[in-house]
C-alpha cells in the first residue's frame, strides 16, 4: 500500500480545468462519488480550477482576449511553482470553447488538450442546437449589459425542448428506481438552478462569432491580435464526445479533428446514461463516465507524461 501511495505521489500531473463561464464551477465537483476533481486527484494528478467571477456591474467588457488572457495568467502562475512542469488543460462545454482558443493561442504553453463535450464547430445545417439558437439570438445583442443566467437557460429550453426539458423530465422518470440516480439527478437539477450573470461582451462574441460565423473553425477568429483556429491546436489533443449529446455532437468534434496538424489526437465516444440529467452533462457526472471514460483519460494523461 505504501508502495503505491508512493507512485501516485510521484505521478503528480498538473491539470487546469477551464470551467464553463455560464454555470457554477462545482459541477466538477458534484458530490462524494460524483467528482472529476476527486477522482483525478486519487489518481495522483494536482488540480487546479478557474472559476470565472460573475460580474456585479454593466460595462465589464469581458470577452474572448480577456478569457484568453486569464488563462495565459493562470498557466504561467502553474509553471513557476517549485518543481512544477507545463500543466494539461481541460475544459467542458463552454469551458473547452476557450481552453481550445487560448491551446491555439499559446499550444507551446500546455503539455495537452483535453476537451470534454465542447462545442467548436458550427457549420450551418449540421446542428439543429445551434441553427436555432443563432436565428433567435439577435445580432446586435448588447456588449456591455449583464446577461442574467436565467435568460440563457429559458432560451436554451425554448431553442431545444427536447434536450433540455423533456429529456430531463424522463431521465427523473426513469431514475425512480435507482436511488443512487436519482440522487445525482437531483444534485444536477439543484446545480442548474444556481444561476451565474455573464458578460454581454462574452455572449455577444460566443453567439455571433462562434456559433453564427463559425470563426474559429473557419480559421478566422482573433485573440489578442492572433488569428486562430484548427491549424493551431499543435499539440496532444483528447475529446471526449456524448454520442446522445445534441450541445457539442460527434459532428462537430469529426471535422475540428480532422482539421489539426497534430497526428497525436484521440476520440473517445461515450453514449450516455441515464440518472444525469442533462446528457450534455454526463461525461462529469455519469457512473458510467466514471468506470468507463475516465480511467481512459487518466490513462492518456499518464501516456503524455
Amino acid at each position: 500500500m505504501a508502495a503505491s501511495r508512493l507512485r501516485k505521489l510521484r505521478l503528480r500531473d498538473s491539470l487546469l480545468i477551464i470551467a464553463a463561464p455560464i454555470k457554477r464551477p462545482y459541477i466538477w465537483d458534484l458530490g462524494p462519488n460524483v467528482s472529476a476533481i476527486r477522482y483525478c486527484l486519487s489518481n495522483g494528478v494536482r488540480v487546479y480550477l478557474l472559476e470565472w467571477i460573475a460580474p456585479t456591474l454593466p460595462g465589464g467588457h469581458i470577452g474572448l482576449d480577456e478569457c484568453v488572457s486569464a488563462i495565459s495568467e493562470c498557466v504561467a502562475t502553474i509553471t513557476t511553482e517549485p518543481k512544477a512542469a507545463k500543466p494539461f488543460l481541460i475544459g467542458h462545454s463552454l469551458g473547452g470553447t476557450l481552453a481550445a482558443a487560448f491551446s491555439a493561442y499559446e499550444p507551446r504553453a500546455i503539455r495537452g488538450l483535453l476537451l470534454l463535450g465542447a462545442p467548436l464547430c458550427f457549420p450551418p445545417g449540421t446542428n439543429r442546437f445551434r441553427d436555432a439558437l443563432v436565428s433567435m439570438i439577435p445580432p446586435d445583442l448588447s456588449e456591455t449589459d449583464i446577461i442574467p443566467g436565467s435568460l440563457l437557460s429559458h432560451a436554451s429550453a425554448f431553442v431545444s425542448p427536447d434536450t433540455f426539458v423533456w429529456s430531463r423530465l424522463i431521465d427523473a422518470a426513469m431514475s425512480i428506481a435507482d436511488l443512487r440516480a436519482l440522487d445525482v439527478h437531483a444534485r444536477v437539477e439543484r446545480w442548474a438552478l444556481d444561476e451565474a450573470p455573464l458578460p454581454g461582451k462574452l455572449i455577444h462574441q460566443i453567439a455571433e462569432w462562434l456559433y453564427r460565423e463559425n470563426r474559429f473553425c473557419r480559421g478566422t477568429l482573433t485573440v489578442l491580435g492572433r488569428t486562430i483556429g484548427p491549424s493551431c491546436l499543435d499539440l496532444p489533443t483528447l475529446a471526449v464526445v456524448n454520442t446522445a449529446d445534441e450541445v457539442a455532437p460527434l459532428a462537430s468534434f469529426e471535422s475540428l479533428l480532422e482539421a489539426l496538424p497534430t497526428k497525436d489526437v484521440s476520440l473517445i465516444k461515450y453514449s450516455g446514461e441515464i440518472g444525469v440529467a442533462l446528457q450534455h452533462l454526463g461525461i462529469l457526472v455519469g457512473r458510467e463516465a466514471y468506470q468507463r471514460i475516465w480511467p481512459s483519460i487518466i490513462a492518456w494523461l499518464a501516456a503524455h507524461r
